[in-house]
Order: structure tokens, then C-alpha cells, then sequence
């Protein structure tokens, strides 16, 4: 077999053909997982919803309206049970966060009062910041039960009622700014 002399055609070909077959490969890989990934987003929403609403027995993900809020969209899940509103969960975020993005789910009772809070989605730092999660920490029950007209969605640092997770004032600041955004969107929407 006689050896191919090294050139820049060759070169080419050959890091075209890599990249043709990476590429395809690629998109098989996509397409594979494509459905199972949103079946799993759908049901980590569905489980959030759950959690931060009382027993309901319609299924919001179907009755979902949103609303524009601070340059992005609040997505709002109505729980009904027997035709009644029980609690409405309202899907809001926040880019206050240390290390970015932070994405909750926030449960109202129809008098507006929290119900429970669930963290969706954040980057925050292991350890410090991600004790905003109930699977590192109690720090989200002090949001049950408030009514924000009388407890102020802020740190105690800046004159709120809401306990900082030590070390992690801004993990804990930009949490309070996604349910304060939550709030005040739910109260100005038609329910």
C-alpha cells in the first residue's frame, strides 16, 4: 500500500469526513434524547407544582397562562379542585443570583398568601448558596405561610423580614427578588 503524501487537500478531506460523522452522530444522540429530556423538565415541574400548592385535581401544566415580567415571561399553573382555584403555583425567576439564573416556583393560596416555595433551577456555590434547596436545607420554611403584604420579601440586612442563609446574603437577596416578582405579578393578574 503506498503511503499518502500529507497536503492540504487530503488534510481536508479528512477533517471534513471527522466532522460530517461527529456531527451526524451527534444529531442521533439529540434526536434519541430529545423526548425523554422534556418528558423529565415536565415532570420535575409537575413534582414542584405539587409541592407548592395544596391537593388540586386538574392538571395545571394544561391551564398554564403567563405573563411578561422584567423582560422574560412568569408562567402561571391555576390548582383547582371541583371546579374551585386552590392555589395557583407561579414559575418565576430571578438574574440577581451569585452565580446568575435562579429559578423557582413559588405556591399561592388564592387569598395570596405563600404556600410553599420549590428552587427549580440555579448555579449557586455547593454548600453556600444551594441551601435554597429543601434537600440541603429548612431555610425556605420561613416563606410558608406569609402573606407578603406583611412580610417584606427582603433580607433582614435591608430591612426585611427574611432570614439570610449564612454566608450567602446574595444567593438569599436574588431568591427573595424571584418571589417578590412572583407576588407582585400574581396580585396584578386577573386570577
Amino acid at each position: 500500500m503506498a503511503k499518502k503524501e500529507s497536503n492540504l487537500k487530503n488534510m481536508l478531506v479528512a477533517l471534513t469526513m471527522i466532522t460530517l460523522i461527529a456531527s451526524a452522530a451527534l444529531g442521533g444522540i439529540y434526536e434519541l434524547t430529545k423526548e425523554p429530556i422534556a418528558a423529565a423538565k415536565l415532570e420535575k415541574k409537575n413534582n414542584a407544582i405539587r409541592q407548592v400548592i395544596p391537593d388540586f385535581d386538574n392538571n395545571p401544566t394544561e391551564e398554564v397562562y403567563k405573563h411578561a415580567a422584567d423582560g422574560d415571561t412568569l408562567y402561571f399553573y391555576p390548582g383547582k379542585s371541583g371546579g374551585n382555584i386552590v392555589g395557583t403555583a407561579v414559575e418565576t425567576f430571578t438574574n440577581k443570583g451569585f452565580s446568575g439564573e435562579i429559578k423557582v416556583m413559588v405556591g399561592f393560596l388564592p387569598d395570596g398568601t405563600i404556600n410553599d416555595v420549590v428552587v427549580l433551577e440555579h448555579a449557586e456555590t455547593p454548600g453556600l448558596g444551594d441551601k435554597m434547596e429543601k434537600s440541603k436545607s429548612d431555610w425556605t420554611v420561613q416563606f410558608q405561610g406569609k402573606d407578603p403584604e406583611s412580610f417584606r420579601l427582603m433580607v433582614t440586612k435591608d430591612g426585611g423580614d427574611v432570614d439570610a442563609i449564612t454566608a450567602s446574603t446574595i444567593s438569599s437577596r436574588a431568591f427573595c427578588d424571584a418571589v417578590a416578582r412572583a407576588y407582585e405579578t400574581f396580585k396584578s393578574t386577573d386570577k
